[in-house]
């Protein structure tokens, strides 16, 4: 008989500093290794380098790695941080286009791309919430696609 596994999660708090994205994608492969999801490490390392490089570059306070597996087979990352707006595009059906001669801009689109769900949740101070956002991407395993 099959069992079941819980859904699990982890949060890895992170500082504004340069090491800190290395860091965070050092966690999650061990996170993925620990549950037997290495077959997603290089989609959701890619997904997670993103959204983090995203968080370092265009906010300045701290901001977090949320890992969470809720079926198997299947990770959600996200990052929050603590800056309210919105990457353009990220929450109206995709990511904006880019001109061929940009030198940046493709980060989400690479997100969406290799991403089976993804989206965004705009957070308000309540209590001992610190606002903020939450980009989140959805990765699984290709059997289940």
């Amino acid at each position: 008989m099959p069992t079941v596994a819980p859904p699990w999660s982890y949060t890895l708090q992170l500082p504004h500093d340069a090491r800190a994205p290395g860091i965070a994608r050092a966690t999650l492969r061990s996170v993925l290794a620990a549950h037997d999801l290495t077959g997603l490490t290089p989609t959701a390392e890619l997904v997670a380098a993103e959204l983090l490089a995203n968080a370092h570059l265009h906010t300045a306070g701290p901001y977090a790695l949320r890992l969470l597996g809720s079926e198997p087979g299947r990770l959600r990352v996200a990052v929050w941080d603590t800056d309210p707006r919105v990457p353009p595009g990220f929450a109206a059906g995709g990511a904006a286009p880019v001109g061929s001669d940009a030198e940046s801009g493709r980060g989400l689109h690479l997100v969406q791309a290799c991403a089976a769900a993804w989206g965004v949740s705009v957070l308000r101070e309540l209590g001992a919430s610190k606002g903020g956002k939450l980009l989140w991407a959805e990765c699984q395993t290709g059997d289940l696609a």
